[in-house]
């Protein structure tokens, strides 16, 4: 069975993202208490630990209504600004037929083939080997391209990629992965928020203040809130890391069945194989690339298979050959196209060059026998 367009992925990917935005508001509200229950404890460093808690879920109840307009204009932001931003991070600009008409071609002919919207083509300057695809509605979606992948794959392997993106549109994967970075991000900035006051001098009020308290309420409080921040922050990495990584395997076959060429693919994934890192960038950029060599503790957050892997299920699904690991060019061997073609390398010279009819005389190799313009012959 074709893994692009899946109809049981995409239904599954859309609830996750609905789930997603449903978490990314509780998140809010858990800091929201978090925070209150941290200016409880400020404030009457005496009180007993349940009773800080009881005016901190007052508190909380009080403030839903503005954490919850806060969640909504974060994003909204995100979903009018989310590529803008990308794009300044990464540099990425916007391309036409006329300014990459070989990578235009390539995505237009496989939008054409399935009847795919074509989404707009972006290009980083960069020599890292990679691709990602963002946006939130069909009207937004773009493939970014690396200048250094242009460069270094063929037509078949560029064309690979390209359809790896375009099922990761197509799949919804792209959405999911926008919303969880969203999810991210705003309880990061929180996070922050909140670490950064309590650190500049905000313990040690809290701390004085509940000196003398003998039942240890506004240090019990604070401890909490701590963990519960900690547990909110530690919640949107693992939303954000613990989606499905069979996206990767999904896209990877959903490539193949575009183009019907799984070599192209496994030669795509070879070649890209530590060579993706973009410099400059942050993790959540990196988690949409087609590699993501940015492994985390014991391969436990890695969004990313390994390319091993998904060579190896490529070769065993699609019946493809593994050239096996590549090695690094040397980088005196690392040409630009367009400079290449201005400054075009002389071919090796060798004494058995065949010499065209406007060479040079060459002696005669034996007597009687000369060398024409087509060849030797014999007088």
């Amino acid at each position: 069975m074709a893994a692009y367009g899946l109809y049981t992925h995409i239904q599954s990917n859309r609830r996750r993202s609905i789930a997603l935005l449903i978490g990314l508001v509780y998140l809010v509200y858990l800091m929201t208490f978090a925070g209150a229950l941290l200016a409880e404890a400020f404030l009457d460093g005496r009180a007993s630990l349940e009773e800080l808690i009881a005016r901190a879920w007052r508190d909380l109840l009080a403030a839903a209504p503005f954490a919850t307009v806060g969640a909504i204009v974060w994003m909204l932001i995100a979903y009018r600004f989310h590529q803008s931003m990308i794009d300044a991070l990464t540099g990425g600009r916007e391309v036409t037929r006329r300014d990459e008409p070989r990578l235009y071609n390539l995505l237009e002919n496989l939008c054409i083939s399935r009847g795919i919207p074509m989404p707009k083509l972006k290009i980083m300057d960069s020599s890292a080997l990679n691709a990602f695809a963002t946006g939130l509605n069909q009207k937004q979606y773009s493939i970014t391209v690396t200048s250094g992948l242009i460069q270094r794959l063929n037509d078949a392997e560029l064309e690979a990629v390209l359809a790896h993106e375009l099922t990761h549109i197509r799949n919804g994967d792209v959405r999911m992965m926008v919303v969880a970075v969203i999810i991210a991000g705003v309880v990061s900035f929180f996070a922050e928020i909140f670490f950064r006051l309590m650190f500049r001098g905000g313990l040690r009020a809290g701390s004085s203040s509940g000196g003398g308290d003998r039942k240890g309420g506004a240090g019990a409080a604070i401890l909490l809130a701590i963990v519960l921040i900690a547990v909110a922050w530690l919640l949107s990495i693992v939303i954000r890391f613990a989606l499905s990584r069979s996206r990767e395997f999904l896209a990877d076959a959903g490539a193949v069945e575009l183009t019907r060429n799984p070599d192209a693919m496994i030669m795509a994934l070879r070649k890209i194989e530590g060579r993706g890192e973009l410099e400059g960038v942050t993790s959540a950029v990196m988690e949409m690339c087609v590699d993501n060599p940015r492994a985390g503790f014991a391969d436990l957050f890695a969004s990313h298979p390994s390319i091993d892997r998904r060579v190896d299920a490529l070769v065993r699904m699609a019946g493809g050959h593994d050239p096996g690991p590549l090695a690094s060019p040397q980088p005196d061997v690392l040409l630009d196209a367009d400079s290449d073609r201005e400054h075009p390398q002389p071919l090796p010279q060798s004494q058995e060059q065949v010499q065209g009819p406007w060479s040079d005389p060459q002696p005669d190799p034996a007597p009687g026998r000369k060398d024409g313009p087509w060849g030797p012959t014999r007088g």
